[in-house]
């Protein structure tokens, strides 16, 4: 396989990063990557964009929204891509999100076939866990299916 030269076209980064063209628009028109324009107006990026998309896809992976990873590539000073190190401290400061998500999702799979955690569709079952609608005191939703951080329960 060739080196891949320093200023890549649209196609090639889709092609090599596997993010569709209209994602790259998108993400452009977000500032979450920059391109240059030829004098025949076509985008040309940067090589390095493809680390900076990795990155923006992998946060999205772990249910980051576009905002939170367009204020963590703010932090980055001018623009730069994230290295490593960058990762490993942005990835730290999710920690406390990711675990409430991971909280959340191992509720829903231990409970997600016995019980709707309690908002209440599972009369037949829920005299059980929900004797005279005691799980109202936990205020709206489903509380057992939400996060421990959240009020879960």
């Amino acid at each position: 396989m060739s080196k891949l030269p320093d200023m890549l076209t649209i196609g090639q980064v889709a092609e090599r990063s596997g993010v569709p063209h209209t994602a790259l628009r998108f993400y452009e028109e977000r500032g979450l990557i920059a391109s240059e324009r030829t004098a025949g107006n076509q985008r040309r990026y940067p090589r390095s964009v493809l680390r900076r998309l990795a990155f923006i896809r992998t946060a999205q992976r772990v249910g980051l929204s576009l905002e939170d990873v367009h204020d963590a590539l703010a932090t980055l000073p001018d623009n730069r891509t994230p290295t490593k190190s960058d990762w490993s401290r942005l990835s730290a400061s999710w920690q406390t999100e990711l675990d409430a998500r991971i909280d959340a999702l191992i509720r829903l799979r231990d409970r997600l076939t016995s019980c709707i955690g309690c908002g209440c569709l599972s009369l037949r079952s829920c005299f059980l866990h929900n004797f005279e609608d005691e799980q109202a005191s936990d205020g709206p939703g489903a509380p057992k299916l939400k996060p421990a951080s959240e009020g879960g329960t």
